[in-house]
């Protein structure tokens, strides 16, 4: 009257689930490790030695010591983190001015060239002038006020 006995980890799609559940603790363990490090290096307020203890506690024993750098220094971990997406965001946005005065620049001298070619309509530039100015513009200078380049 021996009868076999089995586990739950004995069938297939249990054992499936366990792997898979090891597997993702063991990858989010290593992302928190890194985020951690991460966070070390970026705390401008501590000072070479503090790093550097932080950073031995976390390599030589890092259950605990990643577990006790948050619970001592998760609150300013969130706030270091929205820092730099709040800075990464203010460097985005001052490209995007810099490069859309840039665009400016460029519409500038579309102006510039439909009142050289008003001018020249009127018979007050000769084809000749329209074409140097023309030139400057397109180089990047501006003609002179008169709508005449400098001879």
């Amino acid at each position: 009257m021996t009868a076999q006995t089995y586990l739950a980890y004995d069938f297939p799609l249990l054992s499936a689930f366990w792997t898979v559940f090891w597997v993702f603790l063991w990858i989010m363990w290593f992302v928190l490790l890194f985020r951690i490090v991460v966070d070390i290096f970026r705390d401008d307020s501590m000072s070479g030695w503090a790093k550097a203890g932080w950073l031995v506690f976390v390599c030589v024993l890092p259950f605990l010591g990643v577990f006790i750098y948050v619970i001592a220094r998760g609150k300013n971990m969130g706030r270091r983190e929205v820092a730099q997406a709040r800075a990464q965001q203010e460097a985005f946005e001052s490209y995007v001015r810099e490069t859309a005065k840039g665009g400016e620049t460029r519409s500038g001298s579309v102006d510039e060239l439909a009142r050289l070619s008003e001018i020249r309509a009127r018979g007050d530039i000769t084809d000749e002038e329209f074409r140097r100015a023309k030139e400057l513009v397109l180089a990047g200078g501006h003609p002179s006020p008169t709508g005449s380049s400098p001879r």
